[in-house]
This record gives structure tokens, sequence and C-alpha cells, in this order.
């Protein structure tokens, strides 16, 4: 007697045919990992930097800065070149060259001159890594890739890796600079192997956008259905993102350290460790806000950073690096809802043609954020450093009321 068709048979059959999907997003999703840990490593070493090479905190927050000037160009043309290229093949290719930026500043120490090529093309690795990163793991986590809940989930996955290794990266090099011989030089290894891993790791992922010849078209509309929302939504909000974060990094612990000799650098990489581990805790938060409200996790995110920026400002009046580290925490939480609340948008707002170039402008206004600390610089020659925080706690809560003002809301 045949038993093919008995209810134990077709039990078997029904769990051999559900096996779990392949996560390739998660194969993928180191490659921003190591973006956020390239990025962040610097960040933790102005201390040193000025104590061991004797740059001046002018020149090192310069260093800072450079970074965006690869960058923002990169996050531009990263777009289109992932669009006909493919999204694999351009983002290893990225981080093949952030790889090779690291290189260059662990060399610094030897030659300083290099930490500006180093930081410059560490920009450029990274915004090309962001822009085809993110799209591919947004991809990869959707049909027919993968099963993400929806495609403002799938979106905010890169936005967790990135922060993952902003956290990590500034607090590994800052403890291997504390304790280890060679510190500017040992403190950029753990990047290299990172690099390596993600790379063995993004191999086994599929590429998701074929890529097509150089005259290929693709039909636009002459105007895109995305642009007025995206200006209305997404641009007062973008800025944000990394202003945030930075005045964490490269502005608070030189302004509250003083009292900590010795320990100047540790104090660095644990702030840079706090800010965006916060950005990480309030993912959940992120997601029940915009099931509340389209708006409501970025109105949030503004106010907390604007809290975040106020206390700052106090800390600094005081020198108070306890209070200090409270104020990163709130930037931090700032900076995880602003772009939890950016990502979500941008999926929702392009079509698939449009995603990956409007994911790179997206991420090109978030890093104008990262000039923000050579503005503050700028500014303490005729303020004091808590007035200028408190100014741009000021401009934060302007931003809030542009997103919250009735034309936006009507385009929400």
């Amino acid at each position: 007697m045949s038993v093919s068709h008995t209810p134990t048979a077709r039990v078997g059959e029904a769990v051999a045919t559900a096996a779990p999907a392949p996560r390739h997003w998660l194969r993928a999703g180191w490659l921003m990992t190591a973006s956020g840990w390239s990025a962040n490593q610097y960040s933790s070493l102005l201390g040193a930097y000025r104590a061991h090479l004797g740059l001046t905190a002018a020149t090192t927050t310069a260093l800072f800065a450079v970074y965006v000037l690869g960058l923002i160009p990169a996050l531009l043309v990263g777009g289109p070149l992932a669009d006909r290229h493919g999204r694999r093949r351009v983002a290893r290719a990225a981080l093949g060259l952030s790889a090779l930026a690291t290189c260059l500043l662990m060399a610094g120490p030897a030659v300083p001159a290099l930490l500006w090529p180093g930081r410059f093309l560490t920009g450029v690795g990274a915004g090309t890594l962001l822009t085809a990163g993110s799209v591919w793991i947004k991809e990869l986590s959707t049909p027919p890739y993968g099963t993400a809940p929806s495609p403002g989930a799938a979106a905010r996955r890169s936005g967790l890796f990135l922060s993952a290794g902003f956290a990590t990266g500034g607090l590994a090099a800052s403890l291997i600079a504390q304790w280890a011989p060679l510190p500017m030089v040992l403190a950029y290894v753990p990047h290299l192997v990172l690099s390596a891993a993600a790379a063995l790791s993004a191999a086994r992922a599929p590429e998701t956008a074929p890529p097509r010849g150089p005259h290929t078209a693709v039909a636009e509309p002459a105007a895109p259905a995305h642009r007025t929302p995206f200006r209305r939504l997404v641009v007062p909000v973008a800025p944000w993102v990394f202003a945030a974060p930075s005045i964490a990094f490269a502005v608070l612990p030189a302004l509250v350290d003083g009292r900590l000799h010795g320990w100047q650098t540790v104090y660095a990489g644990i702030i840079t460790a706090v800010t965006p581990g916060a950005g990480l805790l309030v993912a959940p938060l992120a997601r029940r806000l915009s099931a509340r409200h389209r708006l409501a996790t970025a109105a949030t995110g503004l106010l907390v950073t604007a809290v975040g920026l106020l206390i700052g400002a106090l800390a600094v009046a005081h020198a108070q690096p306890v209070v200090a580290l409270f104020a990163a925490a709130l930037l931090g939480a700032g900076y995880g809802l602003c772009v939890a609340y950016g990502l979500t948008e941008v999926a929702a707002l392009a079509s698939p043609h449009h995603l990956a170039r409007l994911t790179a402008r997206f991420w090109a206004l978030c890093y104008l954020g990262f000039l923000t600390p050579y503005g503050v610089t700028l500014l303490t020659g005729a303020f004091a450093p808590s007035t200028i925080l408190t100014g741009v706690a000021a401009l934060a809560l302007l931003s809030l009321a542009v997103l919250l003002r009735p034309g936006a809301r009507s385009s929400a």
C-alpha cells in the first residue's frame, strides 16, 4: 500500500519545502559595518594626533572635515555607478579603496602629509559604499531575495549595520591607541581585518541589479514624483543625521577632558561608542513612532538632538565629562531616529530605478552635517563654545518647525 499521501508524509513534505530564506542581506551588511568603522576609527584618535604628532586642534578638525570633501561627490556618483555596473561590483571596489585609505592613515605618523589623502580617500570609499551598499542591502531584504516585512524595515537595516561600525570602530581604535605600541598604526589594523572578512562574506550575496550597457536608456518621468516630498520631508532632517554625532565625537571630548589626565583617548573612544550605540538602541522606538505618524520619528529625533546639544552646552560650560557623556548619548539617539526616518522615507518615495540616486542624495545631505565641528571650531574665536552649542540647538528646533509646517504635513 502506498504511503505517499498519508498525513505524516504530507507533514514531512511541508517541512522539507519550508526551508528558511537565505539571509543574503546579512552577508552584505558587513560592508556597511566596515564603512562605519573606517569613518569613526579616526574620530577617537583626534587627541592622540594632537599629543603625539603635535597637530593643532584646527588641523585635526580640518582632517575630520576633509573626509566629507571626498565623501559627498562619491555619494552623488556612487548611485549612477551602482545602477550601471551593479551593486555588488561597486560596493566591493569601494571597500578596497577604503582599505587603501586606511593604509595611508597607518603611514601618517611617519609621513603626516599622507593623513590628508588618507582621510580624503576614506570619504570617497565610504560615500560610494554607502550608496551601493544601502541599496543592495535593501534589495536583498525584499522578495525575491529576502522576506523583510516592509520596504521601510528593509531600508533601516543598512543604518543599523552602519551604526554598529560607528560604535565599535572608534572604541576599538581608542583602546589600542591607549595601551598598544605604535598606537596610530596598530589602531587601524582591525579595520583591515574587518574589510577582508566583509569582502569574503559579501562574495556569497547575489547581485540584485545586473550591469547594463552605457547606452542603455531607462525611461524616467520629466519630473519625478518624489522631488517635492523629498525636499519637504527629508531635506530639513538629513543634515542632523551626522551633525549630532559629529559634535559628540569631535567637539565635546576636547572641551571637557581637561581633568582626565592620561585618559583622554579612552574617554574619546567611549563617546564614539556610546553615541552610535544609543542610535542602535532607539531602533525599536523608531519603528513604533513611524507606525503612529509619518513625521513622528523625525520630530522626536530633532527634539532629542536639541536637548542633547543644550545638555552638551551645560557640560562644556562647567567642564563635566560625565554630563557630556549623557549629552553624547542623547545626540546618538537623535542620530538613530533621524537616520531611520530618512532611510524609510527614501524607500517609500523612490521608484526602483530612482532608489540608488535618491539614496545617494540623502546620504550626501546627511554628511553635510560632518562639517559642523569645523564650523564650531571657526566660531570659537568669537563666541564661547557653550554659546555656539546653544545656537546649534536653536537651529535644530528651527528645522523641526520647518518639518512640521503645514506644507510639509500635507506632503505626509
